[in-house]
């Protein structure tokens, strides 16, 4: 039962943000009572908790996955890219945002993981880059994962980028293209623009 709270809250909170839903939303939604789901999470903050670990577990679970398929660093870069928005689905309630505004401590603890396990896969993304010469050789490459995991997290400040004006895919798409550009030798452009035609 716990996993199936678990399921359907990360549901209920990606499409409509964790402010908004309540646990009346979710108890309808699964067809039990809130009392159930309070013998699993003591109250709201518990269950926000717990979902967003789980998000970041299963998430972190399929960038692993991508990783181990060994592709060249810039076909793996759009694909986690694809496979982290499907699994946010877009980011439409700007979950993230609202995380930071009403539950500060549990995106602080968020933020530290996602910063741990995207420095290693970022790292490695671009020690594999420079090795297969598709990224520039004087790339320093501790400046570039951290400067990259600070601009993925600022394109999620709705300040900086209201909803109406632009939209997560592009916001992503456009960044990505920035990244690369400035880290590809002539080799990893042409990768990078067929990529891009295609």
């Amino acid at each position: 039962m716990r996993d199936k709270i678990l399921t359907n809250a990360t549901e209920l909170f990606l499409n409509y943000g964790f402010k908004s839903v309540t646990m009346d939303d979710l108890a309808n939604k699964i067809g039990i009572s809130k009392k159930t789901i309070y013998q699993h999470f003591d109250n709201k903050t518990k269950l926000v908790e717990a979902t967003t670990l789980y998000i970041f577990d299963l998430i972190s679970q399929g960038i692993d996955c991508i990783c181990a398929l060994d592709k060249n660093p810039i076909e793996e870069i759009y694909q986690i890219k694809k496979f982290v928005m499907e699994h946010l689905k877009d980011e439409k309630s700007s979950p993230q945002y609202q995380l930071q505004k009403y539950y500060p401590k549990i995106f602080e603890t968020l933020k530290d993981k996602q910063f741990s396990v995207m420095q290693k896969c970022v790292i490695n993304n671009l020690e594999r880059g420079v090795n297969t010469g598709l990224y520039r050789e004087t790339i320093n490459i501790d400046f570039i994962a951290r400067i990259y995991f600070s601009s993925v997290l600022s394109l999620k400040d709705k300040t900086l980028f209201p909803q109406k004006d632009f939209s997560m895919t592009m916001l992503m798409d456009n960044y990505l293209e920035y990244h690369l550009r400035g880290i590809c030798t002539p080799k990893g452009l042409e990768i990078l623009t067929k990529h891009i035609n295609r």
